[in-house]
C-alpha cells in the first residue's frame, strides 16, 4: 500500500442522493486499508476560509449516513480558480487552496462532483495535488461514465411527479408542461417522460418546434376540450421539457441575468413559456410547474446507495494504490456494473448528451420505440 495515510472528502455543487453514501463506502475501505478520513465541509469553499471545518470521519460517524439524501458534509458552488476578493474581482486563489492542503496534512483529496467540481479537481491535479474524483449529478452529464450519482433517484422523483399530474390535469382539461433539470443535456426528461408516458419530451440535444408541439397536441386532444367520458379523446397531456430546452426561433430562457462562479446563468422558465404560447396560439387550457430542487430531495433510491457505496470504496482503493488524477468509472448500473478509473481530465469540455439518433424520436418529440 502507498504510504498516503490521511485524505479529505468534499461534496461540491448541487447536492444529490447518493453522496453520502460515497461517503461512507469511501470510509469504510479506507479504514480497512489503514486510511484515515476527514470531511471538509461546504465543497471546495472549505479549503479557502481558515479556520477550517475538519470532520474526522470514522466508521462509527457515517454508519447510516447511506440512508439519507443531500450531503452532510454541505455543499457549494466555489470555483478557486474564480474567486471573488474584497473588491468584488474574480481571481484565481488555486495556490492558497493548495497550501491549506498541506497545513491540513492531508496526503490526497477525494472530490465528489459534477463538471464544475470534479474540473477544478483535475485543474489541481494539473498543480500536482493528489486527487481522486466521483461522479456526481442528476443530470447524467459528465463524459467517461455511464452513471452518475443522483440520477436515478431524482429519476424517480420526477417519474412520481408526472403521474401526479394526470390527477389535476385530467380533472380540468390541462395541458401540463412539467419543467425538469437538464442544462445541455435531456436524460432526465427523457428518461423520466418515458417513465412516465409523457405525450411530448423537450431536450437541449434538439431544439422544438413550437407548431409540431400544437400539432402533436391537436392530434392527441382534438380541436377543443372533450367530455371527461368521451373515450374517442383524452381529455389531457402532458409535456416534459428540460430547462435547457428551447425553440429553434427561440433562445434559453432564464431566471436572471447572473452568473456563478462556473460562469453558469440560472436557467428556468421555458415551461411557463410553453405554457403561455400554448394558451395563445391554440385552443387548449395549459399549465406549468417548475419542480426545481425537491427533484434532486430525498432519501437516495437502491440504485444510489448502492453506486454511491461502490464508488466510495474504488475512490479509496484508488488512494491507497497512489492512482491519482482519476475518476471512479462505471460502465453500466448495478447490479451490472462494471468500476474503473479514468483520467479526470476526460470531464473538462465534455458533456455526455443524449444520443438524438439513437434514442429520440426527433418527429413525435418522444422517446424512439415507444407507440402510444
Amino acid at each position: 500500500m502507498a504510504e498516503t495515510k490521511r485524505i479529505g472528502v468534499l461534496t461540491g455543487g448541487g447536492d444529490a442522493p447518493g453522496l453520502n453514501p460515497a461517503i461512507k463506502g469511501l470510509v469504510y475501505r479506507a479504514s480497512q486499508l489503514g486510511i484515515k478520513t476527514v470531511g471538509l465541509s461546504d465543497g471546495w469553499l472549505s479549503l479557502l476560509n481558515p479556520p477550517f471545518d475538519v470532520v474526522p470521519l470514522e466508521c462509527a460517524t457515517v454508519r447510516r449516513w447511506d440512508r439519507d439524501g443531500g450531503t452532510n458534509l454541505g455543499s457549494s458552488r466555489t470555483n478557486p480558480f474564480q474567486t471573488a476578493n474584497e473588491l468584488g474581482e474574480r481571481v484565481d486563489k488555486s495556490a492558497e487552496v493548495i497550501a491549506n492542503i498541506e497545513k491540513l496534512g492531508l496526503d490526497a483529496v477525494v472530490a465528489c462532483g459534477g463538471e464544475d467540481t470534479l474540473g477544478v479537481a483535475a485543474r489541481l491535479s494539473d498543480k500536482g495535488v493528489p486527487v481522486v474524483g466521483i461522479p456526481k449529478t442528476i443530470d447524467k452529464d459528465l463524459a467517461g461514465t455511464d452513471y452518475t450519482l443522483g440520477f436515478d433517484s431524482a429519476l424517480r422523483n420526477v417519474t412520481e411527479v408526472i403521474e401526479r399530474s394526470r390527477t389535476p390535469a385530467g380533472s380540468h382539461g390541462w395541458v401540463q408542461v412539467i419543467e425538469v433539470m437538464g442544462r445541455h443535456s435531456g436524460h432526465l426528461a427523457l428518461w423520466s417522460g418515458a417513465a412516465g408516458q409523457a405525450d411530448i419530451i423537450l431536450i437541449p440535444e434538439h431544439p422544438f418546434r413550437y407548431e409540431k408541439v400544437y400539432r402533436h397536441l391537436k392530434d392527441r386532444l382534438g380541436d377543443s376540450k372533450a367530455h371527461p367520458r368521451d373515450p374517442q379523446h383524452p381529455r389531457y397531456s402532458v409535456i416534459v421539457v428540460a430547462e435547457g430546452a428551447y425553440a429553434e426561433d427561440g433562445e434559453l430562457v432564464l431566471m436572471d441575468d447572473r452568473h456563478d462562479a462556473f460562469g453558469h446563468a440560472r436557467l428556468g422558465g421555458i415551461a411557463e413559456v410553453l405554457a403561455r404560447r400554448i394558451m395563445s396560439d391554440t385552443p387548449y387550457d395549459a399549465r406549468s410547474v417548475i419542480l426545481g430542487h425537491p427533484q434532486r430531495g430525498g432519501p437516495p433510491s437502491p440504485v444510489d446507495r448502492i453506486m454511491g457505496l461502490m464508488f466510495g470504496a474504488r475512490a479509496a482503493e484508488a488512494v491507497a494504490a497512489g492512482a491519482f488524477g482519476k475518476m471512479v468509472s462505471a460502465r453500466g448500473v448495478a447490479p451490472a456494473c462494471d468500476l474503473s478509473l479514468v483520467d479526470i481530465s476526460t470531464v473538462i469540455g465534455k458533456i455526455d448528451r443524449v444520443d438524438v439518433a439513437r434514442l429520440y424520436d426527433t418527429e413525435r418529440y418522444h422517446f424512439k420505440g415507444i407507440g402510444m
